[in-house]
This record gives structure tokens, sequence and C-alpha cells, in this order.
């Protein structure tokens, strides 16, 4: 992309300004995440309820398909990675690929729900072939290049932990609300298992990708990549592989997100079933709401309290004592997942506990890689956050492919669609499936919450993090 000609960003300022946060990090970002958190929560369903694929191989299908691809989608984020440290334009080396995504995140959206009424081969075929190309290759394009947005558009670290915090209201806020509330109230009951209803929803929220990620395009600024330059060496991977391993903050952060996205992707996968057949009952509109919106009510708090927390005790300090609230609230609904009042009280302070990780660790991401910088003197951005998508990628699809798998053995039966009067019957789970859904949604993110905060005992790389920046900047004014 080195001689190609760009629209130009409108965000033209030397610091981050009110259009930027906006429309580049809060209202752009919502169509790509949006239908992401949407296929996170609901596409599996899609296979399990409307496809019927529970039982295909022996149940082995719904969980080798998940983690193979991911394994693919693995591949495509390293590729991804060297890709972005290799492009070279006015618009920076990320913000470049938007454009593309833009295109390909409706098309391949669009693809995930056209399975033809054929064979179960032919079934069998689409699946895995449109799942990759949503996955492992436009969702792939997208979120690396959204992933750097933070990192590289300032060095300043207020306005880090500001885009920081935008960034994450458009991820836990926006897709929150739509996902939470008028999918289960609203969407869900009217679609059941009508496969015409669900591709026509789920065509229009891919289309709406496609505006939005435009103006995450137009309002978001590579201020770093201009600073250093592009006339900056790329190092071979081999060498910016050996500095990122032998960068303890690094290895930390890697098994952060493994742990992390490996215990919110179980979580994910099993909301649905957990609301439909353990708390409440199939599909019943009120359930999944309760649980969702009164459990994410801290996100809408957090907002005003999470970064003047995080600017007073620093973002690791407050990011460990959250998830100590975690844990405790998942024990608090472990204790009676069927109580709703009790399942309620429990979620509303897990996702208390879950505010830093949700709003600030960006930033605290971005401090890692200004550390690695400063240690020796050139970045990699590209790689160190395409390994990171890399672990997250196939921590996804092994939580999928393992609930789908232990969802067979205990016995899943799927709701059927009754034609002659369009109703869709969901039917009572055995006691076996019902503690899959239970340990699946709840209990194994008590386990992950007590891990992390032990591993961020050790993360203090913002200690001498201002230090280093002022280093950096030092080193390269000295350069020109």
């Amino acid at each position: 992309m080195k001689s190609l000609s760009l629209p130009a960003s409108l965000a033209t300022g030397e610091h981050v300004g009110r259009k930027e946060k906006w429309f580049g990090y809060l209202i752009g970002p919502t169509g790509a995440l949006l239908l992401n958190a949407v296929l996170a929560v609901y596409l599996n369903v899609f296979y399990t309820d409307v496809l019927k694929l529970t039982g295909v191989w022996g149940g082995a299908f719904l969980m080798v398909f998940p983690i193979i691809s991911k394994v693919i989608d693995a591949v495509t984020n390293i590729v991804m990675g060297q890709v972005i440290e290799r492009t070279r334009t006015k618009e920076g080396k990320a913000r470049p690929w938007m454009l593309l995504a833009a295109i390909l995140l409706p098309i391949t959206g669009i693809l995930l729900f056209t399975v033809p009424q054929a064979s179960e081969t032919v079934q069998i075929i689409w699946v895995v072939l449109s799942f990759n190309l949503f996955y492992s290759l436009a969702f792939t394009i997208y979120n690396m290049s959204h992933a750097l947005m933070v990192p590289l558009s300032t060095r300043e670290t207020k306005e880090r932990g500001i885009l920081s915090v935008f960034n994450n209201v458009a991820a836990v806020m926006v897709s929150g609300i739509i996902v939470a509330l008028i999918f289960p109230m609203v969407v869900m009951p009217m679609l059941g298992v009508n496969r015409t209803a669900w591709l026509l929803t789920m065509s229009l929220l891919s289309i709406l990708a496609l505006p939005l990620t435009l103006l995450e395009y137009f309002f978001t600024k590579e201020r770093v990549t201009e600073e250093i330059g592009n006339s900056e060496e790329v190092r071979p991977i081999k060498e910016q592989l050996k500095v990122i391993l032998h960068e303890k903050y690094w290895v930390i952060l890697a098994l952060y997100f493994l742990l992390f996205t490996l215990g919110s992707g179980f979580k994910n996968s099993a909301l649905v079933y957990y609301c439909n057949y353990v708390l409440g009952s199939y599909n019943d509109g009120v359930t999944q709401t309760m649980v969702s919106v009164i459990g994410g009510i801290p996100m809408g708090i957090g907002i005003f309290a999470v970064w003047p927390l995080a600017k007073k005790f620093g973002k690791r300090n407050v990011t460990l004592c959250g998830f100590i609230l975690y844990a405790i609230g998942g024990i608090i609904c472990f204790l009676a997942p069927k109580n709703m009042t009790v399942v309620l009280i429990g979620q509303f302070i897990k996702n208390l506990g879950g505010l830093p990780a949700s709003y600030v660790f960006a930033a605290l991401f971005a401090d890692v890689l200004d550390h690695i910088e400063w240690k020796v003197g050139f970045r990699c951005d590209g790689l160190a956050t395409s390994i990171n998508s890399v672990i997250t990628t196939i921590a996804v699809g092994l939580a999928s492919g393992v609930l789908n798998l232990c969802m067979s053995f205990a016995g899943y039966k799927a709701p059927d669609f009754i034609q002659a009067t369009g109703e869709t019957i969901g039917y009572v789970q055995n006691a076996a499936t019902q503690n899959v859904f239970t340990f699946f949604f709840l209990g194994l993110e008590i386990i992950v919450a007590i891990i992390l905060v032990v591993l961020l005992k050790f993360l203090d790389v913002e200690k001498h993090i201002e230090k280093e920046q002022a280093e950096i900047k030092a080193r390269k004014t000295s350069e020109v």
C-alpha cells in the first residue's frame, strides 16, 4: 500500500480532539464490534438450534470445526500483523486496512447466515468456508488495525486513557445494550429458529458495519507512526519475536489475554443456553435481559468512575482489585445458580469488578508497547498485537468447541420450528446439560479471576513509564 493514495484523516490536530474521541473511538467502532458481539453470543445458537449441527459426526464437528478454524484465524493474525508492520502510507500503517475491512465485514457477515437448505455435507462446507471468510479474513483485518489505534494515536498517557475508555464504551456499552437488552427481549423471541428471519436480521446488522467502520477510519490518526516516520526499518520477525518473548510484561499480558478470553469465551457461548434452560425458560424475553442489564449497570457507572480511580491508584492496581470483586460476584452466583435474585446480585458485583479490565486495560497494553520500544529502540506493535490476538482467537475457538462437545455428550435437545404455526418449541434439558451451562457460564470465570489477581501483581510497567516515554521522545528529537 506504499504508493496508494488514500482519503485523508479528518483528525488533523497535534492532540486528540473531541470529534476524534466521539466519532473515531466511540461511534465508529460500534458497527464491527456490535456485529462481533452478536455473533459471539448467537452464532453458535444458530449452528446448534437453527441448523441443528450438534449431532454431526457424533458431536465432534461442532467441537473440531471452531478449534481448527481459530487456528487458521491465528495464522492470519500473524500474517496481518506483519503486513501492517510493513505498510507505509501517509495515513499510517494500520488505519488503511480499515477501508478494506469496511467492505469485507458486511459481505462475509451475510454469508454466515445464507447456509443453503441442502445436504448435510453442503451445509458443513458452507459453514466452514463462511466462518473462516468472516473471522480469518474480514474480522482479522479489522480487529488488528482497530486494536492498534489507541497505542498509535498518541503517547500522552492522559489522552491514551481517555481513548481507552471511549474505545471500550463502544465495545461494552453500545454493544451490550443491544446484545443484552434488545436481542433477548425483542429479537430472539421473534426469530426463534426461523432461518429466513435470522438471515434478514443478521444481514441488516452486517450492513451497518460499513458506514460506521468508514467513520472510524476518517476520525482516527496515527500520531506515533508519524512521529517515527515511514523510514523506520522493519526488523525481521525472528528478532521481534525474540524481543517480546524475553519481555516479562508482554508475557504477563499474553497469559492475561489467554485466561481472560477463555473465561469470557465460555461465558458468552453459554449465556443464551444458561438463561433458556437453567435460570429461566426458552426465549422468555426476560431472563437474559435481567442477567445482562442488571448485571451490566456497573458498566454505565464505570464510564465516569474508572479512569479517575486508575489515575489515582494506577491501571494495574484497580484492575487487580477489580478481579477480586469479580471472583466474589461469581461465587455468589454459583452458590444459587437457579435463584434469579442471587444471580442478579452476583452479576452486579461481578461486573463492577470487571470495569477496569473493560475500560483501562488497553492503555496498559499501550504502555507495554512503549516500554519495549524504550528497551530495544524499535517497536514491535504488529507482532505483539497479532500474537495476543492469536492467543485470544484460539481461546475463543477452544471455548466454543469444548462447550459444544459437552452439550452433545450431556444430551442437549435443540428446539423445533413448527412450520404450520410459525412457533418455536424449546425443550427442558436434563440435569447433566444444565450443569454444563452453569459451570461454563458461572464457575469457570471464578477460577480465572483468582489466577489473574496473582498474575497482575507482577505487571508493574507503570512504575517508570512516563520517564521511559520522555526518553523515547528525546531520542526521536535528537535523530531529527
